[in-house]
C-alpha cells in the first residue's frame, strides 16, 4: 500500500468501515494527542470514483478529531494515509474490523453488520472466522441477527434487550416479531423476556425436529430454527403431533409387514414398564410396544409379551388363553380396592405420603395440577422492579438449590408438570432417599412458590410467620411513578413526616409531595431520615387510605375474625 498525505477535504468515510453510519465518535481521548503531535498513525483509505478523492476504510476517529483541530486552530493539515487497492470490497472490510477490534472490540450488532458485508462479498463462514481468531459458531451468531427485523437490532445495538431475548426471537417469524415488539415499545404492556418469551413465541410446544419421524422436507408446517446454533423446533406443537401420530401409524404398519405378529402404540405420556412383561422373540410371538413422550420423542421395545399365567387347561383354544387375565370390569374393581386399601394404609406412614405429596405437586397427575402463578404485569418498570427485588433473588437461589436436590435441570420452577405417570414414579424415587429435613425444605418451598398475588394466602400467611416488609424491600421509582393521587400522596406524607408538614404541603402537587416523601426515606435535604416507613398497602394488606378502599380492605373485614387471639 502507498503512503500518502491526502487534503482532509477530500476524505470521506467510507460506508463499508464498520462504524460507518455510527453517531459522532467519542475523541477526549485523542483529541489532546492529535492538537499538539498531529495523527501518527497512517489512515486506511482507497480511492473514489474522482481522482483526487478517497474513503476511509479505517481511522474514523482520527478523522473526526482533525476536523476538530481544524475547526479549532482554522487550519486543516493534511492526513497521512495508506492507500489500499480500489474495488477490493472483502479487503476494505476485512481492514476495518482488524483495525476496530483491535483498538476496541465492538458490539454484537457491529460485528453482524461486519461480518454480513464481508459475507455479502463472498466470504466463508470459515475465511471469517479465520481471519479474526474466532469460531464459526460466533460468525453463525452474528450473523444470525440479519433474522431479526430492524427495530429489533436496533433495539439490541443500543442495549435495550437483552441477549436471551434476543436469542429466543431469532426462533420468531417476522410477523411474531413485529407482535413481540409492539408489546415491547406499549407503556401498558409489558412483552415477555427470557425464558419466558420462548415459550410465548413456541405457544408452550418446545418439540425439537430431530424427535420427528417424518421427513422435514415434506412437511408443511412452520420450523423455527434458533440461528445461534443451538437447535430448531416446531412451531406449532399439535400439526407436529398430527405429522408424527402419522408417522408413528406408518411405523407401526412397517414393523407388521417385518413379521412381528403385534405392535401395540401407547398412549402418548405413558411410560413402557419393561418389568411387566416377559422377553420373547419374533418366532415365540414377542410384540413390539412404542413409546411415544410429550418431548414428541419416540421409543420402540421389541420382543416382548405381556405376562401371564400358564393356563391349567392345555387343551383351550390358544387365542383364548393369550387373552388378558382381567376383564375391563375385574381391572376396574382391582384398581379401586387397590386405591381404597393404600390410601388407608399410608395413613400411617406420613414420610412416604409427604413424598408422594411433593412427587404429586413436582410432576402432577390426572386430578392434580399445581402451577404457579406467572408473575404477570403490564408495566415493564415494575417487572424491573420485582426482579432487582431482594424476596426475587432469595428465592432464586432457593429454587437452584432445591432444584440440585431431586436433579431437575434448568428448572424454571420446582411444580408446575404435566401429569406423566414416569416422571411422578422417578421423582418420588428420588424423594425417597432424601432426609426427612430436606423433604420439608422441599414442601416448604413449593408452597410458597404456588402463593398467587393479590389472594387470601398472603394476608393468612403475614398473620402467623414473623414477617416486616421493610426487611425485603423499600419504595423505588417504580412505586413513585405510579403514585399519582394527591389525597393519597398525602396521606402517606403525613405518616412519614408527620401531620403539620402533610397540611403544609396538602396544595402543593403530587410531585412536590412525592420527593419529599423520598427525602424522608433517604435523610435527603435535611430531613429527618425515617428508612423503614413503608405505605400502609404493603402492612397487613387491609390498611387504606381513603374511604375508597382497596381489594385487600374489603377481605381483611372477613379474614380479621378468623386470626383473633
Amino acid at each position: 500500500m502507498d503512503l500518502v498525505h491526502i487534503p482532509l477535504e477530500n476524505l470521506k468515510v467510507s460506508a463499508l468501515n464498520m462504524r460507518a453510519g455510527r453517531k459522532k465518535p467519542p475523541l477526549d481521548d485523542i483529541l489532546p494527542s492529535i492538537r499538539t503531535r498531529g495523527v501518527l498513525v497512517p489512515l486506511l483509505v482507497r480511492p473514489k470514483d474522482r481522482d483526487d478523492a478517497f474513503e476511509i476504510i479505517a481511522g474514523r476517529r482520527r478523522y473526526f478529531a482533525s476536523k476538530e483541530v481544524a475547526k479549532e486552530s482554522g487550519e486543516a493539515t493534511p492526513l497521512p494515509c495508506r492507500v489500499l487497492a480500489a474495488g477490493d470490497d472483502a479487503a476494505a472490510v476485512e481492514a476495518s474490523i482488524l483495525e476496530n477490534v483491535a483498538r476496541l472490540e465492538p458490539g454484537d450488532m457491529q460485528q453482524f453488520e461486519a461480518f454480513k458485508a464481508l459475507s455479502d462479498k463472498g466470504r466463508s463462514v470459515e475465511e471469517i472466522a479465520n481471519v479474526f481468531g474466532v469460531t464459526e459458531l460466533t460468525v453463525r451468531r452474528r450473523l444470525a441477527l440479519g433474522s431479526l427485523i430492524p427495530a429489533i437490532r436496533k433495539a439490541y445495538a443500543n442495549e435495550d434487550i437483552d441477549g436471551a431475548s434476543v436469542m429466543a426471537l431469532t426462533l420468531a417469524s417476522e410477523a411474531k416479531q413485529k407482535e413481540w415488539f409492539q408489546m415491547f415499545r406499549a407503556d401498558d404492556m409489558r412483552a415477555p423476556r427470557g425464558r419466558e418469551l420462548k415459550r410465548w413465541l413456541l405457544g408452550g410446544g418446545d418439540i425439537e425436529t430431530k424427535v420427528a419421524l417424518f421427513s422435514l422436507e415434506d412437511y408443511d408446517g412452520d420450523i423455527y430454527e434458533d440461528l445461534f446454533g443451538e437447535k430448531s423446533v416446531f412451531a406449532d406443537a399439535e400439526k407436529f403431533w398430527r405429522w408424527q401420530d402419522g408417522a408413528v401409524e406408518k411405523l407401526r404398519e412397517s414393523l407388521i409387514a417385518s413379521g412381528w405378529a403385534k405392535v401395540n402404540i401407547l398412549p402418548r405420556g405413558e411410560h413402557f414398564s419393561s418389568w411387566e412383561y416377559d422377553q420373547k422373540t419374533k418366532k415365540q410371538g414377542g410384540e413390539v410396544f412404542v413409546e411415544t413422550r410429550h418431548s414428541g420423542e419416540v421409543k420402540v421395545h421389541k420382543g416382548y409379551a405381556p405376562r401371564v399365567r400358564k393356563a391349567k387347561n392345555k387343551g383351550k383354544d390358544a387365542a383364548q388363553a393369550a387373552r388378558p387375565e382381567l376383564s375391563a370390569p375385574m381391572q376396574n374393581y382391582v384398581d379401586l380396592h387397590r386405591h381404597a386399601a393404600l390410601r388407608a394404609a399410608m395413613l400411617g406412614h406420613p414420610g412416604a405420603a409427604l413424598r408422594m405429596l411433593a412427587a404429586h405437586l413436582i410432576a402432577g397427575a390426572p386430578n392434580i395440577r399445581a402451577e404457579p402463578d406467572k408473575l404477570q404485569t403490564r408495566k415493564e418498570a415494575t417487572a424491573e422492579s420485582l426482579a432487582a427485588s431482594k424476596g426475587e433473588a432469595v428465592f432464586a437461589k432457593e429454587r437452584q438449590e432445591i432444584a440440585a436436590l431431586i436433579e431437575l435441570e434448568d428448572a424454571a420452577s420446582i411444580s408446575g408438570g404435566n401429569g406423566d405417570e414416569y416422571r411422578l414414579a422417578n421423582i418420588f424415587a428420588r424423594l425417597m432417599k432424601l432426609s426427612n429435613e430436606d423433604v420439608t425444605r422441599i414442601l416448604v418451598y413449593i408452597s410458597s412458590e404456588l402463593l398467587a398475588p393479590g389472594h387470601a394466602a398472603i394476608d393468612c400467611i403475614e398473620r402467623v410467620i414473623p414477617f416486616e416488609i421493610a426487611d425485603w424491600m423499600t419504595p423505588d421509582e417504580a412505586f413513585f411513578d405510579l403514585l399519582r393521587d394527591r389525597k393519597v400522596t398525602n396521606a402517606m406524607l403525613k405518616e412519614i413526616a408527620g401531620a403539620e408538614i402533610a397540611a403544609a404541603n396538602a396544595g402543593e402537587p403530587v410531585k412536590v409531595q412525592k420527593a419529599i416523601i423520598r427525602d424522608f426515606l433517604s435523610g435527603a435535604n435535611g430531613r429527618e431520615a425515617v428508612p423503614n416507613w413503608r405505605p400502609a398497602w404493603l402492612i397487613g394488606g387491609g390498611l387504606a387510605y381513603t374511604d375508597a378502599g382497596h381489594s385487600g380492605a374489603a377481605r381483611a373485614e372477613w379474614l380479621s375474625p378468623l386470626f383473633a387471639a
